[in-house]
């Protein structure tokens, strides 16, 4: 017969990681060689964890390398979510680029797969 794991202190409490899919949903769009990314809270009490882990620059580098512009983030407390303009995203934009997504549809849910620590 097996033993049952002996509960420790470090499985008390242990640090769980998550996708941003498990808290928010999200929606993207373009306008020229920006993308736009809509995160809102699944909840309302997931969006100061939103607001507190998922920043400009933490989102900026989650998209290392498929924008070449700045992050700007915009908060809207009353619908709890964040907005996000991803400068330099789409190549020129959706009529002169040749990206397979020249829209940045795929923006959110690349976003949703970013992790975040909800005990924070």
């Amino acid at each position: 017969m097996k033993r049952g794991r002996t509960v420790g202190r470090s499985d008390r409490n242990p640090k769980r990681r998550v996708q941003l899919l498990a808290l928010a949903h999200a929606r993207s769009g373009d306008k020229g060689d920006t993308a736009n990314v809509g995160l809102i809270a699944l909840k309302p009490e997931y969006y100061p964890i939103l607001v507190k882990q998922v920043t400009a620059a933490r989102v900026a580098r989650h998209f290392k390398g498929m924008i070449t512009g700045r992050v700007e983030r915009y908060e809207l407390p009353n619908l709890h979510a964040l907005n996000f303009l991803l400068h330099g995203a789409l190549d020129g934009g959706g009529t002169i680029s040749l990206k397979t997504d020249a829209q940045g549809k795929v923006f959110s849910t690349a976003l949703l797969r970013l992790e975040v620590d909800p005990s924070r």
